[in-house]
């Protein structure tokens, strides 16, 4: 009578699925690489714009003007002001010209809290302005951020700081009218997600 075989793997069959488990990561690593840094680009500009269009909401709730600002400050202090390189951002209540109450931090937050090797940029522009009614306004020092808020079409750019030809960058597109929008500005301007 034969006796029946051993269940289990080889050593060949093992070596085997090991060798091809470690070829299928060569191949994939690099690919995820480059998904973590384009989901990490992805994450600022969102964080970036649910702020632009919080300040906006808090604007027409208030029915009052209210700043959005970059800033260096960590601490959510209303003594924090404005810098054009803040990773933080703040929004603060700007009060009218009749009113007699002091500026009111509303909320705070960190652009790359998830995120690190990213660069945002803005211009010259720390700090944009939206009235009661959601629209962008020019001001002259609001809420004493030490910056001005000047109305204009606004653009934000957030790319890695050290880009690869297979990274991504992302944009986020500020109107007069206030409209907020986050556009890539290496598709085609007719595409959907791309800038126009």
């Amino acid at each position: 009578m034969l006796k029946a075989r051993g269940r289990g793997f080889s050593l060949i069959e093992l070596l085997v699925a090991v060798s091809v488990i470690i070829v299928m990561m060569a191949v994939a690593l690099p690919n995820f690489n480059t998904w973590i840094r384009n989901a990490r680009v992805r994450a600022v500009a969102e964080a970036l714009q649910s702020s632009l269009r919080l300040a906006q909401a808090e604007a027409q709730r208030r029915n009052q003007s209210v700043v959005l600002f970059r800033t260096d400050s960590k601490d959510c202090a209303i003594t924090s002001t404005a810098s054009v390189t803040g990773m933080q951002w703040q929004i603060r209540s700007v009060p009218n010209m009749l009113a007699t109450g002091a500026p009111v931090t509303i909320q705070c937050g960190v652009l790359t809290d998830v995120s690190s090797n990213l660069t945002l940029s803005s211009g010259t522009t720390a700090a944009i302005c939206f009235t009661a009614d959601g629209r962008q306004t020019s001001l002259t020092n609001p809420a004493s951020i030490g910056v001005n808020c000047t109305a204009g079409a606004i653009s934000y750019g957030i790319a890695p700081t050290t880009p690869k030809a297979e990274d991504r960058s992302l944009r986020v597109d500020v109107s007069l009218s206030g409209a907020v929008r986050l556009c890539d500005p290496n598709k085609s301007n007719t595409a959907p997600d791309g800038c126009r």
